[in-house]
């Protein structure tokens, strides 16, 4: 029974090498944390939460599957690189170069994309939500949109404001988004500009023949104009209160 035990276990552990050498060369992994040069490097499944990638060399690396969960990737050179699947969570990839890696399906949540470069990169599935500096040209305004009211929901006005700001600038008339963004502003007390922002929804929606648009940016700019020692109570607006009324009207303009 005990020589059964043991040769099982023998079985097992062979498995368990053979699988790890198949998920990531370990020589190539130890060769990119002490250089930071691995073209083409076989990176698969490797874990490298937290690395300090930043300027590394990884054009062409097969990095599909790894963690690189909060990695400095700052001006790192990806391109053609292959992270389909990988986690990017929290990741700097600020300068990064991208263009032409696969990033089919990778976590991109909560990571940092100023001036990135991600010219003919394949992005299907990838996830961007909470990302900042999100190059416009990757998401339409409606994405933008959904990450604000999501953003929105979670208590971060700011980055709700962002997203909104850039589904705007690609779709001027998109109304929704103006609704959306004078409903973060009221919500850091920007009374002013949630007001500028409902005013314009309001007219878009008339122009789009959206009378419940209309009804919506009319019933907030009354809100807007109410004294506050008329309301129920004088502290920060509750963006999700406001959704249980009037704003969950804004979930119904992701078409717009």
């Amino acid at each position: 029974m005990k020589n059964q035990i043991l040769g099982a276990a023998a079985f097992l552990t062979t498995i368990i090498l053979t699988t790890t050498v198949q998920a990531a060369n370990s020589e190539h992994v130890k060769q990119l944390l002490a250089t930071k040069q691995c073209q083409n490097c076989d990176l698969t499944s490797a874990g490298l939460v937290m690395a300090d990638l930043s300027g590394a060399n990884l054009s062409g690396a097969n990095l599909t599957g790894a963690n690189l969960s909060r990695a400095n990737l700052s001006g790192a050179d990806l391109r053609g690189a292959n992270l389909s699947g990988a986690s990017l969570f929290g990741v700097n990839l600020s300068e990064a170069k991208l263009g032409g890696a696969n990033l089919t399906g990778a976590d991109l949540r909560n990571t940092y994309l100023a001036n990135v470069e991600l010219t003919g990169a394949y992005l299907n599935g990838a996830n961007f939500q909470g990302a900042v500096g999100i190059p416009s040209q990757i998401a339409s305004p409606e994405e933008f949109y959904a990450w604000g009211v999501a953003e929105g929901q979670k208590g971060n006005q700011q980055q709700a404001i962002s997203y909104f700001n850039q589904a705007i600038a690609i779709k001027p008339e998109y109304a929704g988004a103006f609704l959306a963004r004078g409903v973060a502003r009221y919500q850091i007390l920007d009374k002013q500009g949630a007001f500028q922002d409902a005013q314009v929804a309001q007219k878009l929606f008339t122009s789009q023949n959206n009378s419940l648009g209309t009804q919506t940016a009319q019933a907030f700019i009354k809100e807007l104009q109410t004294p506050v020692n008329d309301k129920v109570s004088a502290g920060s607006p509750s963006f999700v209160e406001f959704l249980g009324s009037l704003g969950s009207i804004l979930l119904q303009f992701f078409p717009f």
